[in-house]
């Protein structure tokens, strides 16, 4: 048996007999959203055990790669291409792909929540409860529904007033950073995309005279890659430690629940789009075997869905990409980062979903205009979403804010801000098969940029 194979079925095996052991732990008196201490309940030691091993070191090495990673990959990239209209295109190609596909998405997304009108199942609980608009939601939940959170008030009111205009400006800040050395310290991969292509591109004006630089980052780069595939034998007992972890908090019991119409909807959205459109996609653009291709990024996946992280995610993605699917280097360093960042397909569609499964629950109808709203800022929230856990969750107070703004010109009734409220209990869930949705998004991308690039 090769390596390769022996390490895709221990991380097989490390998933559900996370999922088992999990599910054996679970406190069903733990509030999944709530702030305690993992020592109040019951296998506190144990849950703490599956916190060091999964996050501080599995996420901790993967995370540790990140940065240099990003850099080096980006300047390889850059640099192999050499010609700056080559560039300009894969660069365009790149772009139009990741707003495409996020798009439909969304659409996709839309079309489900609205045919299975999953928030029926939650008027009543809610009009019989109390509810306060700006601070929390206190509807009641049904059996094996975790309980609703709350949503402090001035977080909601800040990021509220941010709008498109303010994630704009966040974005163009973490693009432009004042101190590129602050922002590798503090992890921010937009900064180094930015800073290192604009590196590349100043060192392929020196010709051969810059041939000592771009040998030194091809070599970097090399070792970096060792430096993952070294790692990724510790993420047996990684995947293994999150997937208990997360299911130890919040139990397989959310399925069974009043919000289960509403996981369902999210899941066969991601499913179709992960499955049908994006495979559909890489044969048509890609010439390439979708399950094929699905092999060859299989441990990517796998990471993706137990970190819950595309960033975390990205060092494995790269090495899936390059070592086992053939993807050129010089693809795999400007889409795959860059993608990490901002191409999230699975949070565009669980975000369109989640903002009309609210209305649905507060029992407000949205018109064909203000569908289109969600659509199209879902799309673009979701590209100011970080690739960390659940940062879907704060972007769509922006949507949701948004499709206020239209409800109030047309009489003012307005969905919830905490309404959000609802999902958080089950968002960990949700968030561990948006993101495999979203690195499978990176992955089609990459290869389907690096066939059409093969020519230029």
């Amino acid at each position: 048996m090769s390596a390769k194979w022996l390490l895709t079925i221990l991380i097989m095996a490390a998933l559900v007999f996370g999922i088992i052991i999990g599910q054996m732990l679970h406190d069903p008196d733990y509030d999944a959203g709530a702030d305690q201490p993992l020592s109040a309940h019951a296998h506190g030691t144990a849950l703490q055990i599956f916190d060091f091993l999964g996050f501080t070191v599995f996420m901790g090495l993967l995370e540790m790669l990140i940065i240099p990673l990003i850099a080096s990959s980006v300047v390889v990239g850059i640099t192999s291409v050499g010609d700056f209209s080559k560039l300009g295109r894969i660069g365009v190609r790149t772009l139009v792909y990741y707003f495409a596909t996020m798009l439909a998405a969304v659409v996709l997304g839309l079309v489900l929540v609205t045919l299975v009108d999953p928030g029926a199942s939650m008027r009543t609980a809610i009009a019989d409860a109390p509810t306060d608009a700006t601070a929390e939601v206190a509807a009641e939940p049904g059996e094996g529904t975790p309980a609703v959170d709350y949503v402090p008030a001035d977080a909601v009111q800040e990021k509220a007033k941010e709008g498109l205009i303010g994630v704009a400006r966040n974005l163009v800040s973490q693009m432009i950073p004042k101190n590129i050395v602050r922002a590798m310290a503090e992890g921010k991969p937009l900064s180094v995309i930015t800073f290192s292509i604009f590196f590349a591109v100043v060192i392929t004006l020196f010709g051969e005279r810059a041939r000592t630089v771009i040998n030194f980052f091809n070599e970097v780069f090399e070792v970096l890659m060792k430096m993952v595939h070294a790692v990724m034998w510790v993420a047996p007992v990684g995947v293994f430690a999150l997937l208990a972890l997360t299911v130890a908090r919040i139990g397989l019991g959310v399925f069974s629940g009043s919000i289960s119409r509403y996981m369902l909807v999210v899941l066969v959205g991601l499913a179709i789009h992960g499955l049908v459109i994006l495979p559909s996609v890489l044969w048509l653009l890609g010439r390439t075997n979708p399950l094929k291709y699905l092999h060859h990024m299989r441990q990517a996946l796998m990471t993706a869905l137990a970190t819950d992280s595309s960033s975390a995610t990205l060092p494995v993605t790269i090495e899936c990409a390059t070592e086992n699917a053939g993807v050129s280097k010089r693809s795999a360093g400007f889409v795959l980062p860059l993608g990490s960042t901002i191409n999230m397909d699975g949070t565009a569609l669980y975000e369109a979903v989640a903002v009309v499964f609210i209305a649905q629950a507060f029992n407000i109808e949205l018109t064909l205009l203000q569908l289109v709203v969600v659509a199209v800022t879902a799309t673009l929230a979701a590209v100011g979403a970080a690739g960390i856990p659940s940062a879907g969750l704060v972007t769509m107070v922006i949507v949701l804010t948004a499709v206020n703004e239209s409800l109030g010109g047309a009489g003012g009734t307005t969905i919830p801000v905490a309404g959000i409220g609802l999902i958080i209990g089950v968002d960990r869930i949700l968030d561990m098969f948006r993101t495999t949705v979203n690195v499978w998004g990176d992955a089609v991308g990459a290869k389907i940029i690096d066939r059409m690039s093969m020519n230029d």
